[in-house]
């Protein structure tokens, strides 16, 4: 770790926070009716959405209500963006003359933006037309983001209501969060990527004369190089905010038409976390007690900080084998020196290090180097992070509400352990909230187990992976673990747009967002319904340094104790089989 590498990442966690908390205070605002300037802006714009859709803003839903309209929404989404696609050959706004997008890849697609995930099995500037990209995927970007802050603002609703039989509004929760908060900031942050140098055109591909020209496959010669354009700030803007991450072009952020500065790199990095740490002060402020929101920030900031240092010095310590080579990797003046193998030299170790680690504990698949060329230890850093549920700091919406969850269960363990009746902000905790609380924390480790074991054991699992034994088995297990996460990163490796690949993931990418948005909203309504409880002495304070360790320790410990065993057979093994080769060499 080089002193360099310190600075950049206290300051990108200064930032996180410091934006963080203006931001949560701002949303808390939105849902409380008290974003005054705000109000008189958009306020018009809200009430003529309202009036358009036969939407009445004080029509209160119960959680099953607001369930169906959850799943109704994004099943028709699901069909359009789907369709979209099939026909892209036929409608406008296509300069390069695309075709349709074939079933298989318009379905996993399809579900991918749906469910938040954006995982991509084809190259964008290949396959999407421009209009492809804006009405179907972008759009997609904004509501699916929304909805995981609506339903984590139904979630707070459960604590912060009395007896009360409903949980709120998803069409004007998802307006709000839309309207409000998603797209201000995404059209602040798009302007500025533009200055740095993010392309935004409708114009057709360019074409520059090679420098030096080359033959290509056919023996023909190759002079011009095709260089691919679009709207693309516009879809990058929001991807981060979003916690989406899908790129506009194959290569993701490491494009330089994506990412072209070390500036756009930052407040890159920077949106992807930067709502999802906000919500932490928006929840403290909507549940009237901002100590319960540093809480869980500094429940994910215990797991998030010392994982990130961690990626950052494996990467930095370089490949023992090359060591054992004589190859120098130490950093200098003169190299970034570690490990650079799928790394571009002007992001380098550590701002790949540290996009890495806040993508996969964002759910968000944006990438700025290949994951799939880190070192074994460090590539695990970035999976343990999706495995361990997309909770530390996670999707817009869906990551904190999956620590909450996550809360839930150390309030009921704490209170086992001293034979009282659990308690969590003002509500008990019993049989109903743990079985809802049971099958978000088992649906997803399931999914990916499940369906890597599947891809382990028949040929067509096995027979598009660009390594074999232990690497090729953490491809396959990154791959499940990024869809059933909905996270969207790959071990780029595997190849995952045939038939097999991208129907399985698709399925896991569903599962294991809305089969978790509905006993989420259980446990909201059943909270809803229950009388507040005053705290007594033997209540459990949840905003105490101690139920933050507590909080930590229940996490770790399921994802431990869920996923060691897959991490050992794959990363594990595969950092042994490199230290044995090193000293082998020597």
């Amino acid at each position: 770790m080089t002193w360099s590498g310190i600075v950049q990442i206290v300051l990108f966690l200064v930032a996180v926070v410091g934006l963080g908390i203006p931001l949560g205070a701002y949303i808390a605002r939105v849902y409380a009716g008290e974003a005054k300037l705000a109000q008189r802006i958009l306020g018009p714009v809200e009430r003529v959405l309202y009036r358009a859709a036969g939407v009445r803003e004080d029509h209160d839903m119960s959680w099953r209500t607001y369930a169906i309209a959850v799943i109704v929404f994004h099943v028709l989404g699901t069909v359009v963006v789907y369709a979209l696609q099939r026909v892209q050959g036929a409608l406008p706004l296509n300069p390069a003359g695309l075709g349709a997008v074939t079933p298989e890849v318009s379905w996993n697609t399809a579900v991918s933006f749906a469910t938040n995930t954006n995982w991509q099995a084809y190259g964008g500037e290949t396959t999407m037309s421009y209009l492809t990209q804006m009405l179907a995927l972008t759009v997609q970007n904004f509501v699916s983001a929304a909805a995981g802050i609506a339903v984590l603002v139904a979630l707070i609703r459960g604590f912060t209501r009395r007896s009360a039989g409903g949980i709120g509004n998803f069409w004007v929760d998802l307006t709000k969060a839309t309207l409000y908060v998603l797209l201000p900031l995404s059209f602040v942050l798009a302007i500025v990527l533009v200055s740095q140098g993010v392309v935004q055109t409708f114009g057709a591909y360019a074409s520059a004369r090679l420098l030096d020209p080359t033959t290509g496959a056919d023996d023909a010669a190759v002079i011009d190089q095709v260089l691919a354009l679009g709207p693309a700030a516009s879809q990058i803007a929001i991807k981060q905010l979003g916690t989406n991450g899908g790129g506009f072009f194959n290569v993701n952020s490491a494009h330089p038409f994506e990412n072209p500065t070390p500036f756009s790199n930052f407040l890159q990095v920077l949106s992807i976390l930067l709502i999802p740490g906000a919500l932490c002060f928006t929840f403290g402020k909507l549940v009237k007690d901002v100590r319960q929101g540093w809480a869980v920030l500094a429940a994910m900031m215990v797991i998030f900080v010392p994982l990130l240092v961690f990626v950052v010095a494996q990467e930095q310590a370089g490949n023992p084998v090359l060591h054992a080579l004589g190859v120098d990797q130490v950093a200098s003046s003169l190299q970034a020196g570690g490990n650079m193998e799928g790394k571009e030299v002007r992001n380098g170790i550590v701002n790949s290090g540290i996009w890495a680690t806040a993508t996969t504990a964002a759910s968000n698949g944006s990438v700025n180097s290949m994951h799939d060329s880190f070192t074994p230890l460090g590539g695990m850093a970035p999976l343990w992070l999706i495995e361990l549920g997309e909770i530390v700091f996670g999707g817009v919406g869906s990551g904190l509400y999956g620590m909450l969850v996550f809360a839930i269960v150390a309030v009921f363990v704490s209170g086992l352990m001293v034979g009282r009746t659990p308690e969590y902000l003002g509500k008990k905790i019993e049989a109903y909230e743990m079985k809802m609380a049971s099958l978000v924390i088992l649906i997803p480790p399931a999914c990916i187990l499940i369906g890597a074991a599947i891809a382990c054991a028949i040929p067509q699992g096995t027979a598009t992976l660009g390594n074999p034994g232990t690497h090729g088995f953490s491809e396959i297990l990154y791959a499940f673990s990024s869809g059933s996460g909905n996270n969207g990163s790959a071990f780029g490796g595997i190849t995952v747009s045939g038939t097999f690949y991208a129907t399985a993931i698709g399925i896991c990418m569903w599962i294991g967002r809305y089969w978790l948005i509905i006993p989420v909203l259980a446990i909201a309504g059943s909270l809803a319904r229950k009388k507040l409880i005053p705290p007594s002495p033997g209540t459990l304070p949840t905003h105490t340094p101690l139920f933050v360790g507590l909080l930590v320790g229940v996490v770790l410990l399921v994802g431990a104790l869920t996923f060691i065993p897959a991490l050992a057979l794959g990363p594990i093994v595969e950092q042994l089989q490199v230290s044995t080769a090193a000293h082998a060499g020597n």
